[in-house]
């Protein structure tokens, strides 16, 4: 979503709108899932700040994060969402965030990419992966810049 130019997902609305039927097909019970990196920033603030006070990041709930993300990707420019009236109709039933992950979660994530190799886990390599990550805020190193994505390739390395 973060990559379309504002206004392209309004093309779209007559199928999230609230009509019975388009050109003779009933879109009622369709799913439309739209993936976006805007808001990560407002997440990530939300996780620290849990963090901060001493609250797990397990902690947090959609309710702590669905009004400020819906009211931050709207007003965002490069949401894709900038003054949709997908929100602006409220079309959009969830906003789903993606919490940042943490030490134990990437290596988490090794472990299951060793064993979809077929690998054994061996926790020194797990370890190893997880340690050449590079973590923020840059100070307490808590959240993993990428996620998991460059676990599968740090692997091959080892």
């Amino acid at each position: 979503m973060d990559k379309l130019h504002p206004g392209v997902i309004d093309a779209i609305k007559p199928f999230l709108d609230y009509y019975e039927q388009i050109d003779g097909v009933s879109y009622r019970k369709a799913i439309f899932i739209f993936l976006s990196n805007a808001g990560g920033d407002l997440i990530t603030k939300t996780a620290l700040d849990f963090w901060r006070a001493g609250r797990k990041r397990e902690d947090i709930q959609l309710k702590d994060l669905e009004p400020v993300l819906s009211v931050g990707v709207f007003n965002n420019k490069h949401s894709g969402l900038w003054h949709s009236g997908l929100i602006d109709r409220n079309l959009i039933d969830y906003f789903i965030p993606f919490l940042p992950l943490e030490y134990r979660h990437v290596k988490m994530c090794v472990r299951a990419e060793m064993k979809a190799r077929g690998s054994a886990v061996d926790e020194d390599i797990v370890t190893s992966v997880a340690d050449e990550m590079t973590f923020f805020p840059k100070d307490e190193k808590i959240y993993s810049d990428k996620g998991c994505k460059t676990v599968q390739s740090r692997l091959d390395f080892h």
